[in-house]
Formats: C-alpha cells, structure tokens, sequence
C-alpha cells in the first residue's frame, strides 16, 4: 500500500468514525496481511505419549488432588468460559431444512433415503423431541398460541414445530445464546449450560471461606438475556448456601478487524462504510489479561456433562489444576536460584535439565558455548513465561485440532495446538503426519498467567502475531474476506510453556449441533 493510500484510507476511517478504536497502522498491517496471505504452519510429527503428551500415573494423584485444594481454597483459581456465539451454528441443519421448506415427513424421508444429512438431522431431531431438555417450554409455547405438537406430529407436518424451536415466535433458540439452551434434564427440573457451568464451577473453584468464581464472554447484545438466565440461578443456589461469583466481559471493538474484497482493499457495505467484524475467539485474549487472575481454566460452553458423570470430569480438572500448581512452583524456584548472584554450573545443569525434560523445552545450540551469566540469562528468559496445562484425548474421527511438534519460521521446534485450517492438506507430507495424529485437543487448558514478580503478563508478548485465519464470508450479498486473529488456543498462546498431559474421553462431551444432546453422555442414567 503506497502512502497516498495509507493517507486516503486514515482520512475516510475518520470521517466515518471520529475517534478510531483501531490504530489506523494497524488497519493497514491487516489489509497487507489479506494480499500476502498467512502461511501454513509446518508440523514436524504429532505430539504422542511420551513424546510430547504426558500421562499422570495414579500413584501421583493424591499429590496432585493436594496442590489443588489448597490452590482453589486460596482463591486462586477461576473458570473462564467463552460463551459470546448464538446458537445459530447448533442447529443450522433444522434452520437449513426451514428455510428450504420442505418439512414433512414425506419430504425429509424422500431426500433422507438419497442421502441428505440435513433431513435424516431433522428427522431424528423430531422422533426423539420429548427427550430434548426444551421439550416441555416448547410445548408450552405451541399450547398457548392453540398449536398441538403432538398432533403435527402424528400427521407428519414439521414446519411449525421448527418455527417454534427456531423463530422468535417461540423459543427463539437461533437467536439466543448457546449457553441459555436447556441442555439437560434431571427430575427436579431440566438445566441450561450456564447453570451446568456454575455447578461445575462450585466444585473446583470454590475458595475456603467464599465463593466459587467464574468468568463468562458474552455479547454485548446479549448482556440482558444472559442474565436474566444466570441470576436467578445465583439466587437459587445461594439459599442453599452455595456462593458464586459471576463477572462478565465483551468482545473489545478494538480487537475487530477489516473486511476485505475478493482483490485486497477494505470492504464496503450498502452505505458505502468500511465493514469491521469480531476478530474470533483469538480476540479474546484482552480478556484473560483484564481478568488479572492467577490460574485460569478454560472451557466450552458447549462441553458440559449432567450429573451422573461430573464427578469423573471434575477428578481430570482436579488433577491438571494441581499438576500446573507443581510445574509452577518449580519454575518460581528456579527462577529465584538464576537471580541469586552466585549459581553453580551443578545448578545451572539442573535447570537446564528441568526445563528440557519436564516443560519439554528445546535449549539452543548455542547454549552449550554460552558464559554462566548468559547460560543464566537464557534461562530465565525461558522460564519466565506463561504456562497451560492441556488435557488431550484420544482421537476418535473427532474434527478440529491437535497436539503437534511444530517448526517455527526461526527453525525452533515447539509443542502447538494446530487447527486443520492452519495446515497445508495438498502437501502429502503433511496430510501423513495429521492423520498419523493420536489425540485431539478439546480445549481443555489450565492457565498461569502472572510472572516471576506475581504481576500478570502481557500476554499479547507470547502470541504468534504472523498466524490467524482468513475465511470467505458474504455481506449484502457480496462475498468479503474475514480476518480472524492468531486462535485463542493456537497462535494465541503460541510462546507460553506448553504441556500436554492425556485425559480420558469422558472429559469431552460437546454439544456441536442439537442432535448431540441425545448421546448417551447427555441423557440421564439408565436411558
């Protein structure tokens, strides 16, 4: 981009915005990233146990359950969950199907014997409707406008019962966030994934003599909504005398990032504005710094259990909070040692060794020839970062990312959660090495985020700033580019200290599309 360009672009976002929320350098840095592209990363092999994913025997657990305790009653540890995405993607086969209006079973039958997914969706979503946690609202809503779902049906007559799950005429549910979609049902009553979330929260983040505390990103659009769900069920679980702490934040209009059209130059809708979107969940990480917490666990909304299998999933989350609260208290050691004006090379090869072995961090070459003082120096500096714990699982056809050794463009080798998206599937070299993968990556992270000096880093200095994604998207009809920022659990988190430790499969139960809330993990015992 010349620098009359530069100049005309600054000129025209002022007088579109006043003030800018986005420096106008860096607008433009993302305009040169949709001409030149992002390159794919380069993964080396598949993280595999013992070679990049860990596994904690039993005989450590009560070690670990130990650290843990005493972490959580500290008020140490808070749950974060990204919980901003409306339902839309959850059941976009029904709105598809709606859309298409071809909704009865005749229809769906016919183009579901041909092998369309979206029908045989549909189709099973209505056989199975009485075992969905929303069934009783969404009868109750059909009741009051004279609308007889049973008798639909029967009469094999889907599109109204669609309506009424869908549109805002009933439940609304396209519209709505994913965490106030009933997700479970119990005797007492069914419950939405944020109130299965503030259960789990209650167990593993509850401080000796206060409360639980839990982090949720939501949408500023949906700020009323989501408390309106949330804050009765404070109240319900504090007359039981179960306290929780709630707090909320938004995706910042500053981590947005520019459209572009098919030839790279800023997008433009009807009113001839330039077009800004939400930057991904990679975005997100503004948040985790104004948190200014101390160990952080990050889940899904999407990936809650009810209750006859939370106790499983909570032992794993117990398990890596306290593996964390170890690995971390040796490195604050260590780190102590390397200030201290006198260490012994003994010493010194005993960090080295801590640092290559268990953090599984790659030491230079150039260490070797390196005086004490820069032997020091080079340690600290490697040690004093972030640090996650990542539980991984096996992998089962599960789509999405995993655990691989990855070569950086500054030919070091690091342990990375890798999206599809981010490699070069037309290289048969590295088409081999993903499917040689064994484990997948549920996003289940247990975070350190402060320093030496206990003050929370800045976390945007340990992130990958040449990673990202761009997707195709449309807008008034025309097709633009979409910039997502480096992922929150990839690129995002690219220079922390890495570990990954398996966990078993129970621990990964999300909820993609309706349809999974009838598998056996999200249907009460003994279906």
């Amino acid at each position: 981009m010349t620098e009359e360009d530069k100049k005309k672009l600054e000129n025209e976002l002022k007088s579109e915005q006043g003030k800018l929320d986005i420096p106008v350098e860096t607008i433009i840095e993302q305009v040169e990233t949709f001409k030149k592209g992002i390159p794919y990363v380069r993964i080396v092999r598949a993280c595999t146990i013992d070679d990049g994913i860990r596994f904690i025997p039993k005989e450590h657990y009560n070690k670990y359950f130990d650290l843990f305790q005493s972490a959580a009653e500290n008020e140490r540890v808070i749950k974060f969950v990204p919980a901003s995405g409306a339902a839309s993607r959850m059941f976009k086969k029904l709105q598809s199907v709606l859309t298409e209006s071809k909704t009865t079973h005749k229809e769906l039958e016919k183009d579901a014997n041909s092998g369309d997914e979206e029908s045989s969706s549909v189709l099973e979503f209505i056989k199975n409707l009485e075992h969905f946690a929303f069934y009783d609202d969404l009868k109750k809503k059909m009741d009051e406008t004279g609308v007889n779902l049973e008798k639909l049906k029967v009469q094999g007559k889907f599109e109204e019962i669609l309506k009424f799950t869908l549109d805002e005429i009933g439940l609304g549910y396209t519209g709505k966030p994913k965490g106030s979609i009933k997700f479970h049902n119990y005797p007492e009553g069914s419950r939405t994934a944020f109130e299965e979330h503030l259960i789990e929260a209650l167990n593993y983040t509850k401080t000796k003599n206060g409360p639980a505390h839990i982090h949720f990103t939501i949408s500023a659009e949906h700020e009323e909504l989501v408390k309106s769900v949330i804050d009765p069920i404070i109240i319900k679980y504090s007359k039981k005398g179960k306290q929780i702490e709630v707090s909320y934040s938004f995706q910042k209009t500053t981590t947005n990032t520019v459209a572009a059209t098919a030839d790279n130059k800023p997008f433009k809708d009807e009113k001839g504005k330039i077009v800004f979107r939400p930057g991904g969940h990679g975005a997100l990480l503004s948040n985790l710094i104004d948190m200014q917490a101390d160990i952080i666990v990050i889940k899904n909304i999407d990936n809650i259990v009810p209750d006859h299998i939370r106790e499983e999933t909570y032992k794993y989350k117990k398990l890596l909070i306290g593996y964390l609260v170890e690995l971390h208290s040796k490195i604050l050691a260590y780190l102590a040692k390397l200030e201290e004006e006198n260490i012994s090379d003994e010493l010194l090869e005993e960090i080295k060794n801590f640092a290559k072995n268990d953090l599984e961090l790659k030491i230079t070459e150039e260490y070797k020839s390196m005086s004490s003082d820069n032997k020091r120096d080079y340690l600290f500096r490697l040690m004093n970062r972030p640090i996650r714990i990542c539980g991984m699982v096996r992998k089962e056809g599960h789509p999405g990312g995993g655990p691989f050794w990855v070569l950086g463009k500054d030919g070091k080798v690091t342990k990375q959660v890798v999206e599809i998206t981010q490699i070069d599937l037309s290289s048969k070299e590295q088409d081999d090495i993903l499917k040689s993968a064994t484990h997948f990556s549920p996003v289940d992270f247990i975070c350190c985020v402060r320093d030496y000096n206990n003050k929370p880093f800045d976390l945007y200095q340990f992130s990958d700033k040449d990673s990202g994604l761009i997707t195709i998207k449309s807008k008034d009809g025309k097709e633009l580019k979409a910039l997502e920022l480096p992922g929150l659990w990839n690129g995002g988190m690219a220079n922390w200290i890495t570990v990954f430790v398996e966990v078993p499969k129970i621990t990964f139960n999300p909820v993609k599309e309706v349809n999974d809330l009838l598998k056996a993990e999200h249907l009460p015992p003994n279906f």
